[in-house]
């Protein structure tokens, strides 16, 4: 669920981590979930056709009127309960801007997400099935369902996301750093998800699961 402390914004428990106060309910965990499958589906894959601009931001009104229009039971919806579950989304899925809302990535639709650049880590890590590795290390990684190649943050990320595909993933690291140096941009879209339009086969290999660049933090 989330709620609001008034002296510490929101959150998602039953008391404020900070204070412990048990703050104003906004959404039971149904709520967000529901929610949180609506603004994917309108943020992520355009659903509803609703103005989004070059980068994926929408106006959370418009948001919030398709929402109430699809389901009486979400007659309360407020731009604030999306502010809110976009600042308390543990993977930093959603980003504000004034009125507005974006995926940060997860993307099918073509975008100019315009994300920094800056800080890049030498090394992030893709998960692959035992079947197709052999394939992506000879011919690299380029988009297939997504609009752009997802690459996690550490080796615990990627085997996190390569378990919900595959029972057995094989995770791929990236030489960041050396694909940074033959011009090809990677961007950080979110706590641990970085983006890139390619990754070529001569910056990937398998990588070991004691890999020391899995110690870095979330």
């Amino acid at each position: 669920m989330i709620r609001e402390c008034e002296e510490h914004g929101y959150y998602r428990d039953e008391y404020c981590p900070i204070c412990g106060e048990e703050g104003r309910f906004l959404m039971s965990d149904y709520e967000v979930e529901k929610m949180g499958r609506t603004m994917a589906a309108i943020l992520r894959h355009g659903k509803f056709d609703l103005d989004m601009d070059d980068q994926g931001f929408v106006d959370m009104r418009d948001i919030i009127s398709v929402v109430k229009g699809n389901n009486v039971r979400m007659k309360w919806l407020r731009p604030h309960h999306i502010e809110a579950m976009a600042e308390t989304d543990p993977k930093g899925r959603y980003q504000i801007s004034g009125s507005d809302v974006r995926a940060t990535y997860g993307h099918t639709i073509e975008l100019n997400l315009r994300l920094p650049v800056d800080n890049i880590p030498d090394t992030l890590y893709y998960p692959s099935s035992v079947d197709e590795c052999e394939a992506l290390i000879e011919a690299g990684l380029f988009p297939t369902d997504r609009a752009l190649v997802h690459l996690s943050l550490t080796y615990k990320d990627a085997l996190k996301a390569g378990s919900m595909k595959t029972d057995d993933p094989v995770i791929l690291a990236i030489d960041t750093a050396g694909c940074i140096d033959a011009g090809i941009e990677i961007g950080k879209a979110a706590k641990t998800v970085f983006l890139c339009d390619q990754v070529p086969s001569e910056f990937l290999y398998v990588a070991e699961e004691e890999d020391p660049e899995d110690d870095q933090e979330d």
